[in-house]
């Protein structure tokens, strides 16, 4: 149990990450309408800010943090951001401004890049076969503090529109302390790296890590892979209530089990499949899987289609940890906070672009004077997204290191 308790930890931390974004998101139109006045349309756009400078700040500041963990360990950059998370809701509770708020996001993106350094300490305390699929555990958190997070803030709620603020700040909290007892460090001296400042932000991260063999591609494909799946959030909400006639209580349902549904797959079924077809395989099975429910997805007029969907379209969810995997033992021991960090900034990116780019394409296919009615169009974009990674993805395969093989450092 004692040897456990680290990887409960992450998970724990992954959650609480995931959790967090949902715990505020139903009262948020309450709150910022409290605080600016104005209708729902104005608290809309604001809430459109605050969310944006959230992802800005993971992707400024994810490389950042990968990197400092690389050098001064895993277990401070924990520890320190829960407690600053924790004091960060404390600080949304009270905000009596909106700039207050301002602020809190801020503030929150940066401590939300934490989520780099959470895998790489998955990194670190995986052999390199297990670790796809514990980067799949990682995956299963996200999908669970997916769903409870809204479903908690909903019921906090009704307790005020603070509530949920005070609720994640005691959880953070709680997180932190568990981890101080609970989490040794894994970044020894054989594998520290010096900090480099040209290597800590963005551009820079991107530049060292594509320098390692076929990460370029695999960077492509990744981004690839989350711009595709962010059509869900973007537009699932607006093309159940139009295609399907749902209502808030459906779409919740909806979005809830395929939460569910990516949990079950990354938790409990990523093991068996890398053992039995491997890495590069799940890579394939899962994009194709993607492809095809994107394609049902764009032109399905039925809602009960779409829910019976669901678990094919959560098995898609494979592509992602097996090449995170892959991508590790590309990467040197030395170097994986900073390849996280690459990848929590490429994430960032995607969740930037995809509400803009899913819901305009929404728009043109909708509107009255459309070219074509077809509301599932930006699932059939994410189809051709998908495609295209496969398509790069393949011609690499054959020259992926087995499983067992791994690197060491570099400097």
């Amino acid at each position: 149990m004692q040897s456990r308790l680290p990887m409960i930890f992450i998970l724990l931390t992954v959650v609480l990450d995931s959790m967090g974004i949902g715990l505020i998101m139903p009262v948020m139109p309450d709150l910022i309408q409290s605080l600016e006045g104005g209708d729902l349309g104005q608290a809309a756009l604001w809430g459109g800010v605050l969310a944006t400078i959230f992802a800005v700040m993971q992707f400024l500041f994810g490389p950042t943090i990968g990197s400092i963990s690389d050098r001064f360990g895993r277990r401070p950059v924990l520890l320190i951001a829960l407690v600053v998370m924790s004091f960060d809701y404390v600080l949304m509770a009270v905000a009596g401004t909106i700039w207050l708020l301002v602020i809190g996001r801020i503030i929150g993106g940066i401590t939300a890049a934490t989520q780099s350094t959470a895998s790489a300490y998955m990194a670190d305390i995986s052999k390199p076969e297990d670790k796809a699929a514990n980067f799949g555990l990682i995956g299963a958190a996200f999908g669970i503090g997916f769903v409870i997070g809204p479903m908690l803030g909903g019921i906090l709620a009704e307790y005020g529109t603070r509530a949920p603020f005070w609720a994640a700040a005691v959880l953070a909290g709680a997180n932190g302390i568990f981890g101080y007892f609970a989490l040794p460090e894994t970044v020894t001296d054989r594998i520290r790296r010096p900090f480099d400042i040209k290597r800590a932000n963005p551009l820079g991260a991107f530049k060292s890590i594509t320098q390692l063999p076929d990460l370029g591609r695999f960077m492509i494909i990744s981004f690839v892979i989350s711009l595709a799946f962010f059509v869900y959030p973007s537009v699932w909400a607006y093309f159940g209530k139009l295609q399907f006639g749902w209502g808030p209580g459906m779409i919740g349902l909806s979005l809830g089990a395929f939460g569910i549904g990516i949990a079950i797959v990354q938790g409990l079924l990523m093991r068996p499949i890398l053992n039995k077809i491997g890495e590069r395989n799940a890579v394939v099975l899962g994009l194709s899987v993607d492809v095809l429910a994107f394609i049902m997805l764009g032109f399905v007029t039925n809602g009960w289609i779409a829910l019976a969907l669901t678990p094919f379209t959560a098995l898609g969810s494979i592509a992602g940890p097996a090449l995170q995997g892959i991508m590790s033992r590309t990467a040197a021991d030395n170097q994986q906070g900073e390849l996280q960090g690459a990848l929590t900034s490429i994430n960032a990116v995607a969740t930037i672009m995809a509400p803009l780019l899913m819901t305009q394409l929404f728009f043109y296919f909708t509107h009255e004077s459309a070219p074509a009615y077809l509301p599932g169009a930006p699932f059939l974009f994410s189809a051709v997204l998908t495609f295209g990674a496969v398509l790069i993805f393949i011609p690499v395969r054959k020259s992926i290191p087995p499983r067992t093989e791994t690197t060491n450092e570099v400097g």
